[in-house]
């Protein structure tokens, strides 16, 4: 009968034990016997909850993804014969990429009887690495004929790197705090007044101070009777006959 090497479910060595004895102690513990050492002689099982370590397993590797930098590789490319304001040009950009953290791949171009001649992409290869300084690149493979060209890895150094990543976390911590506290502040002008201070114009009158017309009824008054324009006298509604 098969035999395998069993751990319990708190990591505690049970032994060497048949296989069927193995199912049923899995069983009497509702949990699963899982193999998790195939190539073992004999084979290394384990008892637990298949589920849940399934699902601790996604968590570690999600975790790990996450804290896992992203690392670009930029590609340059060269002639042999290279002018030099376009060699530092080229450099130029080497220098930015190297700076921002991400990985450069140098490429020398050959054509025709350029070819004949490797050494000079080569020479030309390590002239761009010494120019650049061992303070911000090293060597991560280094140059390999591939047909018609012939290409070096470049990578940051680790004071260039640690700079990269020092450089990424400001910009993004700067771009949070721009959204935490809403709307930023704005200044008083220094000339400006505050609306409940400013003062009374010269010719302003209150608008209860305003003085009555001649003309003017107080509203509680009634107004008097119309006259007649001949006599002098009122409509003479109420005056007996």
């Amino acid at each position: 009968m098969p035999k395998v090497r069993l751990i319990g479910a708190d990591g505690e060595q049970v032994g060497i034990v048949d296989t069927d004895k193995a199912r049923q102690m899995a069983r009497d513990a509702e949990l699963d016997l899982v193999e998790v050492a195939a190539s073992a002689k004999p084979p290394v099982c384990r008892l637990l909850d298949y589920s849940k370590y399934k699902y601790e397993q996604e968590q570690k590797q999600k975790a790990a993804r996450k804290h896992q930098t992203q690392v670009n590789v930029r590609e340059i490319k060269l002639r042999p014969k290279i002018a030099d304001n376009d060699y530092n040009t080229k450099k130029g950009h080497v220098e930015r990429f190297l700076k921002s953290g991400d990985k450069v791949k140098v490429t020398i171009m050959f054509r025709g009887r350029e070819q004949a001649h490797p050494d000079r992409g080569r020479d030309l290869l390590y002239r761009l690495y010494e120019d650049l300084g061992e303070e911000l690149a090293v060597i991560e493979s280094r140059p390999l004929q591939e047909g018609r060209n012939m290409s070096m890895l470049l990578g940051p150094s680790k004071e260039a790197s640690r700079e990269a990543e020092a450089d990424k976390a400001a910009k993004k911590s700067k771009g949070k705090g721009k959204n935490r506290g809403g709307a930023p502040e704005v200044p008083d002008h220094p000339n400006a007044v505050a609306p409940d201070a400013i003062p009374d114009h010269p010719n302003a009158v209150a608008p209860d101070a305003v003085p009555d017309h001649p003309n003017a009824v107080p509203p509680d008054t009634e107004a008097p009777e119309p006259t007649d324009p001949e006599t002098g006298a009122g409509d003479g509604s109420d005056s007996s006959e």
